[in-house]
């Protein structure tokens, strides 16, 4: 099988450096990494290594300062930001420590949203496959709730959904149990263990081992380079 068509991230010397008028941060030092499709990558380090940093460069939410990104074989380095951003809403969902759902809208509207930005969906098709995602995380019963009435545990699922809503190549999950207790810590880890068995690209960044030897493949970070 041709290697360019299975795998879904190639990184070629991949580089973010942040710089104020005193100081130059390397915070991604030169990563070559390749990540096929149907992959479950954890990603742990100490705090500050640069874990966060290259989730958001995967996730098209940062640029890099050098190197070469490639994602569904897509040179992203080569396109604007424009595409960037039509290429950000059809192949990545996101998952967030902090949920990052929006208080005023319900369940139903949260996982909705990024369809809302892809051309040519009828408000009908969307609703449907906004409640076909809730259904996936056992959320359908919540549809018209509003945020501040869910549990913790309950929050990440709908965000769960609503990563997944747009059907995308890859999943990016950052410390998805960070805010979580253990037991719906637990939960959210077997939702992405079944996500991925039916074929999800995942990567999860995590600080709890426990939870990163879960994935199929474990990368370990150290200032900013794969140790």
């Amino acid at each position: 099988m041709n290697e360019q068509a299975t795998a879904l991230i190639q990184l070629s010397k991949l580089s973010r450096i942040f710089t104020t008028d005193t100081l130059e941060t390397h915070a991604i030092a030169g990563i070559d990494l390749e990540i096929g499709r149907g992959e479950y990558v954890s990603i742990e380090g100490p705090s500050g290594c640069g874990k966060s940093t290259l989730l958001h460069l995967l996730g098209l939410l940062d640029e890099p300062s050098g190197g070469e990104y490639r994602l569904a074989g897509v040179p992203i380095t080569e396109i604007d930001a424009e595409e960037r951003a039509r290429l950000r809403n059809r192949e990545i969902g996101f998952v967030f420590q902090s949920f990052n759902l929006i208080p005023e809208m319900t369940v139903a509207e949260n996982v909705a949203l990024p369809l809302v930005y892809r051309p040519g969906l009828k408000a009908g098709e969307i609703t449907d496959r906004a409640r076909a995602a809730l259904a996936r995380v056992n959320m359908t019963e919540r549809a018209d709730h509003r945020p501040a009435q869910l549990s913790g545990g309950q929050q990440q699922r709908v965000a769960i959904a609503r990563a997944l809503v747009g059907e995308p190549s890859l999943v990016l999950a950052d410390e998805p149990t960070g805010n979580l207790d253990q037991a719906n810590g637990d939960q959210v880890m077997g939702l992405l263990e079944e996500l991925h068995a039916g074929g999800t690209t995942i990567v999860m960044v995590t600080h709890n081992p426990a939870y990163s030897q879960r994935a199929a493949r474990r990368l370990n970070m150290l200032d900013g380079s794969l140790a």
